[in-house]
């Protein structure tokens, strides 16, 4: 057993247990990693993969909990890289951040140029993705950090930071009748809303508001993007529900903001990283970063 063999097993997996792509992925021929495979499971007396002839088209059970340290090894060799390019220059290396559409416009432009400014050599390498796929960026190792709101504390191999609390508010159009009075669920209930896609900057609060009080939400549009919604609240679709944060002044002069947090429960939105990686010096204090700007957010509400 040797770690190519190892290596070759993690490729597999990632290839949907393609031969062809693992050789080209690890620069070999075909027949190499073959014989590779078939050379480790005569050591171990047992397949790893089933067969269909030549074609491998999933993992025994044995292979299955191998696979299990396959991953807990490749973590490691990973840690080992990290760490030895961290001891020798901590000023350089690649930050990989996943986040949505609200964080990467609303929050992260003022911690990032922070950063920017003592670590210059530092590169930033961001994807917006929805708060699932940013749990699968981290486990795959896409992303170092992800920055959301849901789906984070259902998952138990993370470190999880609560990095600020924030609410939603409504926008409406200058002569719509929530301009005017107290607004309660029941009255925002008599309109079509316009909101984030489930799983989005605290939709699951919103829903659970509406629930609690026993009312439909009517939700006449979903999209992921806070723009989109504000585009569709101005031409008379409905009652915007957004982040408060997203609000400009400045641009959105022909709107009006309505405060909801006195009956939409605050979000959280939280750092999360995997609990067995190590984070470079950079890593650690761009974390620091966010929950500065976090405590501002907080102390400005």
């Amino acid at each position: 057993m040797n770690l190519s063999q190892i290596e070759l097993l993690r490729v597999l997996q990632e290839t949907n247990f393609s031969l062809s792509k693992a050789a080209d992925k690890m620069n070999v021929v075909q027949s190499a990693v073959s014989r590779q495979l078939q050379l480790f499971e005569e050591e171990l007396g047992s397949p790893l993969f089933e067969r269909q002839g030549k074609k491998l088209i999933g993992m025994t059970l044995l292979g299955n909990r191998i696979m299990e340290e396959v991953s807990t090894i490749n973590r490691a060799k990973n840690n080992i890289q990290m760490m030895a390019a961290d001891y020798l220059d901590s000023n350089q290396g690649t930050l990989h951040l996943a986040t949505t559409h609200a964080q990467a416009k609303y929050f992260l432009p003022k911690p990032i140029q922070r950063f920017r400014e003592k670590y210059p050599g530092v590169i930033i390498s961001m994807v917006q993705a929805s708060p699932e796929q940013l749990i699968d960026h981290l486990h795959t190792r896409k992303a170092d950090i992800a920055i959301c709101t849901e789906r984070v504390d259902e998952v138990n191999d993370l470190v999880i930071e609560t990095c600020y609390e924030w609410h939603h508010s409504a926008v409406v159009l200058k002569n719509h009748p929530l301009n005017e009075g107290a607004i309660t669920l029941e009255r925002l209930a008599e309109f079509p809303i316009l909101t984030y896609n489930f799983g989005y900057t605290g939709r699951s609060n919103i829903e659970s508001a509406f629930n609690n009080a026993e009312l439909k939400l009517d939700i006449t549009l979903a999209a992921a993007d806070t723009d989109v919604i504000k585009t569709y609240v101005r031409i008379g679709l409905g009652v915007g529900l957004i982040t408060g944060m997203a609000y400009d002044p400045l641009a959105d002069q022909d709107l009006v903001m309505r405060d909801l947090s006195h009956i939409i429960p605050r979000s959280r939105t939280k750092i999360a990283y995997l609990k067995h990686n190590y984070l470079p010096l950079y890593s650690q204090h761009f974390i620091e970063e966010l929950l500065i700007a976090g405590n501002e957010v907080n102390n400005l509400q």
